[in-house]
């Protein structure tokens, strides 16, 4: 009679994915899983043909996590590029290890940061659209402007310096997209 399997597909990749929020992803290696997931190695390199697969598959998990997070993140502003900014400076702050994977180190073969902004749904596509029915001669540009800022706030949370609260964020953030719409 063959053994039940215990150690699952799922439960690697839960445990994986758990320790890059937890830990950053630089800590995911085989022996780290198993000793968190409570096995060998050698169910790791069953389900996965090696790390770089399942590195893959966590770093695929943190792009849906990051569409997810966005998707349900409530809109506030009324601005182009406020709530995505908004979202994304929130996901900073309390997401640092999945940020910092996502959108501040890359590697071969990952996507971008427009791209994963971007989504399936078209989230930048959506903001570029609403900047242009606001009036926006160069709605692109207004995004390249917008997005340095978003992301240079968003990065000074994952060092801790940046400390202002959401409603004094969101106001920035309209205010800036006001001043910028005036230089597009």
């Amino acid at each position: 009679m063959a053994r039940k399997e215990t150690i699952t597909l799922q439960m690697i990749s839960d445990t994986a994915f758990a320790m890059t929020r937890e830990e950053g992803f630089s800590n995911v290696t085989a022996r780290k899983v198993a000793a968190k997931a409570g096995c060998s190695t050698q169910p790791i390199f069953r389900v996965y043909k090696n790390m770089d697969e399942l590195w893959d598959a966590v770093y695929r998990r943190a792009a849906q996590y990051f569409q997810d997070y966005y998707s349900l993140y409530p809109r506030m502003g009324k601005a182009p590029f406020t709530n995505l900014g908004m979202a994304y400076i929130a996901f900073a702050r309390e997401e640092k290890h999945l940020f910092e994977l996502l959108f501040v180190n890359s590697a071969p073969g990952r996507k971008s940061m427009y791209e994963i902004l971007n989504g399936g749904e078209g989230n930048v596509v959506y903001e570029i659209n609403l900047a242009r029915s606001a009036g926006c001669k160069d709605p692109g540009g207004l995004f390249m402007r917008m997005w340095i800022f978003i992301h240079g706030a968003a990065c000074m949370s994952l060092t801790g310096d940046y400390d202002l609260t959401d409603v004094e964020t969101l106001e920035l953030l309209e205010r800036s997209c006001s001043s910028f719409m005036g230089t597009v």
